[in-house]
């Protein structure tokens, strides 16, 4: 426990030192050792993942796709009402709370999302856009083995959260550590198969795989963080984007 809490607490240090990398060196400071990292996770998805993610697909009937996602969905309550509370969205944590509660009695451990039949909105929340929230910036980008595109801020998150409020964890502590590999390997599964058809569109549609990736990941994170709103920095690369086409066709 005591290796646990000094986990912790580096990983929250970790994010506040390293929250200005990005504004000093570019939001890419590490991409050579990114695409190295990038090409393996490839190499790997296009052997193994996919092609298991697709038989689960094909094998699986659709509402039991549906159920399993929703599960581990519902599992991620616990992780956005503790950051609801953490940017201060009281509201916002009333209503996950309630979704999690309903959709855990009523909809069967949450196979079956009762709450979306009630327009009940659900909101995701990480300390990765906590941290955003209280103006840690994003730091170097990075790619991470298996996981795939995030930041030093997102990874610092990551960590944080999985040793917090992350349910999937729990069966460790009570030794269940076969159990817990195979609900993280269920949940890889299900995430691979809801990303399929993404993932077809940026291999056929992109010249660059590898930096499309890396842009849509940190257009979106920033868009979570200001809660949907597209932030100005992406607004005025788009105009600069365009004056220079325009430029160059004149």
């Amino acid at each position: 426990m005591h290796i646990r809490k000094s986990n912790l607490i580096i990983a929250i240090v970790l994010a506040f030192v390293v929250s200005g990398c990005a504004s000093q060196a570019g939001k890419d400071p590490l991409e050579g050792m990114n695409r190295g990292i990038y090409k393996f996770n490839d190499v790997a998805d296009k052997a193994l993942i996919k092609p298991v993610a697709k038989a689960y697909k094909f094998i699986a009937p659709t509402p039991v796709r549906i159920g399993f996602n929703n599960f581990f969905s519902n599992l991620t309550s616990l992780t956005t009402v503790v950051n609801d509370l953490l940017q201060l969205k009281f509201a916002n944590a009333f209503t996950d709370t309630g979704r999690f509660v309903i959709n855990t009695t009523f909809g069967v451990a949450g196979f079956i999302d009762v709450a979306a039949k009630d327009n009940i909105v659900k909101h995701q929340e990480d300390f990765g856009q906590t941290l955003g929230y209280w103006g840690v910036g994003n730091g170097a980008y990075l790619v991470l083995p298996f996981l795939g595109p995030s930041s030093l801020r997102d990874t610092t998150g990551l960590v944080f959260d999985s040793l917090t409020t992350d349910v999937i964890n729990y069966p460790h502590n009570i030794g269940q550590i076969r159990l817990q590999n195979q609900i993280i390997a269920a949940r890889f599964l299900d995430k691979r198969t809801e990303l399929l058809t993404a993932t077809d569109l940026v291999d056929e549609a992109s010249l660059d795989p590898y930096a499309f990736t890396r842009d849509a990941y940190l257009q979106r994170r920033a868009s979570l963080v200001q809660d949907g709103l597209v932030p100005d920095e992406f607004i005025k690369d788009d105009f600069q984007e365009i004056d220079s086409e325009t430029v160059i066709k004149k």
